[in-house]
């Protein structure tokens, strides 16, 4: 029997100035825009279908965690809103599925506010400071615990 589940769905929701990767403090963010970034993704996991949106304001982002609705899980990287935002981390334990948490860069490298943070505590998990690759490490994150659960099914 076939532990892969048959269609998977990830939603990625990024955050302010995340519109502007490939372009903005290429030293800390890369020169690669999301865009470019997701399709590589796209590639990489055929069987995953992966869904994308980017806001910059807070509403919208709570709005897109909230209404979500049949997914395996969402894959969030909030920007700057990580460390003020009580409103998203409301909106992660509203979540229909688990959020896991990612930023591009390692936020405990960089500035002392940076190190504040309210949505972990929300969230199924965190992955900081491997560039865009954090995302691909939050996709594995998930098909790890999709093919674990698969298989505690089969096993019933």
């Amino acid at each position: 029997m076939n532990s892969s589940p048959s269609h998977i769905r990830l939603l990625i929701v990024n955050g302010v100035n995340l519109g502007r990767l490939g372009t903005r403090e290429i030293d800390i963010y890369g020169s690669v825009s999301f865009e470019e970034h997701l399709a590589k993704m796209r590639e990489r996991y055929p069987g995953v279908e992966l869904e994308y949106c980017q806001y910059d304001t807070e509403g919208e982002l709570a709005e897109a965690i909230v209404l979500a609705r049949n997914l395996h899980g969402i894959i969030l990287n909030a920007g700057a809103y990580t460390h003020t935002s009580v409103v998203l981390a409301d909106a992660v334990r509203a979540a229909r599925c688990p959020v896991i948490e990612v930023h591009i860069s390692n936020l405990f490298g960089r500035e002392q506010y940076r190190r504040h943070n309210v949505l972990s505590s929300a969230c199924a998990g965190f992955i900081s400071g491997f560039g865009l690759q954090s995302y691909d490490l939050a996709v594995e994150a998930f098909l790890m615990k999709i093919n674990a659960a698969e298989i505690k099914l089969q096993q019933v």
